[in-house]
Order: structure tokens, then sequence, then C-alpha cells
């Protein structure tokens, strides 16, 4: 790869996530990731066989069909488009602060209801600690989706990189949970998706552990390291349990405990020592994350003026 692909698509990488910092996302009937969720609809009416054992070959087929049209759409974007399309930072600060808003004033009611903008499971059980656990999971975990991963594939691979990325990670979101319909379909894209957040979650990780050693507070980086490896394993995601138990070590809190998704109950594993996160938790969470992607925006703008400023050299020295 060449020092000027490596130079622009770090420039690319730094504008997108700067992009959605300052706008946001696109409204819904704007947004392509809508269009795609109803693009991949059709393909899943068509490709969803009656026997259960076609269904996963049919899914591995569907999946394939949604990262090639991802990547399709990304051969014609620039990176700087597709990262600021593929990122969502500013929607999950703004939303786990009005969330957080709610819990404060009171209204644990309006908490709830506000809670599926985050997260899939039920939130009619839970409590004030409940929500803001569920809160500061899904920071940690999205971050890595809608933030770490576009900047990750956008250095690796381009705007094609981000965008087939999105493809597998809204895949994952439509068919990749575990209901009956989709234990078999869903396989393909629940595993890509793993796949393909591996390593954001461990860089994601990695930056939460420099960033609470830099300040001191809370948690030190040694200490958010420690946690990762003892408890991350533990999860039933390979890449949540990384992101979780991160921020859990920081905000020295404990996540995780059982969660209900419709009539199924799951019983998560502990992450991280402390007690269970209350509202306030939710506005430190979400300062970890925001520092997380200025660290992310500021180390590509760095690589981009950094491998300018070599070519300049070699310039006036040749």
């Amino acid at each position: 790869m060449s020092s000027g692909l490596v130079s622009s698509r770090a420039l690319g990488v730094a504008v997108g996530l700067l992009l959605d910092r300052a706008f946001g996302e696109p409204p819904t009937a704007l947004h392509p990731v809508a269009w795609f969720g109803t693009a991949m609809g059709r393909v899943e009416e068509t490709l969803y066989p009656r026997s259960p054992r076609l269904r996963r070959p049919a899914g591995a087929l569907y999946a394939a069909t949604g990262l090639l049209l991802g990547a399709a759409a990304g051969a014609v974007l620039p990176v700087s488009i597709a990262v600021g399309v593929a990122s969502a930072g500013r929607m999950l600060r703004h939303t786990s602060a009005e969330i957080e808003t709610l819990l404060v004033a009171g209204d644990l009611k309006g908490a709830r209801e506000k809670l599926p903008w985050l997260v899939g499971r039920d939130p009619s059980g839970l409590d004030e600690s409940g929500v803001a656990a569920a809160v500061v999971e899904s920071l940690a975990e999205n971050t890595v989706d809608a933030v770490i991963a576009p900047a990750f594939w956008g250095l690796v691979a381009g705007a094609p990189g981000v965008l087939a990325h999105r493809a597998v990670n809204t895949m994952d979101a439509m068919v990749g949970h575990r209901s009956e319909r989709y234990a078999r379909f869903g396989t393909a894209a629940a595993r890509l998706d793993d796949v393909m957040a591996w390593v954001p979650a461990r860089v994601f990780a990695g930056l939460v552990a420099l960033d609470a050693g830099s300040r001191g507070a809370g948690g030190t980086a040694w200490h958010v390291l420690k946690v990762v490896a003892r408890d991350a394993g533990a999860h039933p995601s390979p890449n949540a349990g990384v992101a979780e138990s991160a921020v859990a070590a920081a905000l020295r809190v404990e996540l995780g405990g059982p969660l209900r998704y419709g009539e199924r109950v799951e019983e998560r594993p502990a992450l991280g020592d402390g007690p269970r996160p209350q509202a306030a938790d939710i506005a430190r969470a979400r300062g970890v994350v925001d520092r997380v992607e200025l660290m992310v925006a500021l180390a590509a703008l760095t690589g981009w003026a950094l491998t300018r400023s070599r070519k300049r050299r070699w310039r006036r020295n040749s």
C-alpha cells in the first residue's frame, strides 16, 4: 500500500468522523443504511427457504449478497463520505444523554420507552440501574461498530471496506439474533460481523485503557487491560465482551447480568468490579467514548500530516 493511499485514507477517516460529529446521521428517509435494509429485506424474502436444512446455505448467500452490495456502494464514494455515513457516534451520545436526563428527572417510564433506540433488549422490567447499565453497554459496543470499525476499515480497505462492514453490521442486526426464524439463516451474517469487528473491538479496548491511564481517574490502563483479559471471554460475543469489560473497568462499575429479549432470557456474565451503574455513570461512559473517538480522529489527522511531511522532505532531497 503506497504512502499516498494511506495518507488520503487517513484524511478521509478524520474528515468522516468530524462530519458525523458536526451533522449526525441523515434523516431515515434519506439514509443509505435504511435503503440497504429495505433492499436486504427483499433479498431475504427471495432467499429464505421453507426447509430448515437449507437455511444456513441460504443465509450464507444472503450475507454474501449484502457484503458485495455494500462494497459496490463504497466503490463510488470517497472515504470521507463513507465514514460519515457509516458512523453514528453523535447519535449514540445524543440518545444516551436524553435517557440520562429522563432518569435524573425520575422519569423511569420515559427512559424505558427511549431505551430501544439503543438496545434490542426488553426494557419493561428494568429499574434505573438496569437502564443505566444498558446505556453504558450500548455506548461501548456500538462505539466499536459505529466509530472504530468504520475508521479501521476506511484505513485498511477504503470506502468499499467501510460500507462492506456497515452492510455486514446491519445484516447482523436484521437476521443475526437467535430467534426460531434466524437461528440458522442468520449464522453467516453474525459470524461475518464477529470477524470484521474483531480488531476494532480490541483497538477500542486499548484506547479506553490509554484514556484511563492518561486521566488517572476511575481506572488505570493496566486495570482496564486486566479486567478485559479476565472477563471478556465469558461474554457470548467475542467483541461486545471486550468493549463492555473495558468500559466497565474504566468506570469501576459492574456490567452484565440477566437480559430479556421478548420471551427469551439470557444470563450474561458479570463484567468489571464495583457497584451497578447509575444515571450519573452514563455521562462518564459518554465521556470515555467521546474521547476515544477524538483520539481516533486526531491519530488519523496526525498520520496524514506526517505522511505529507515525509513526502515533502523526500521531494526536496531528490
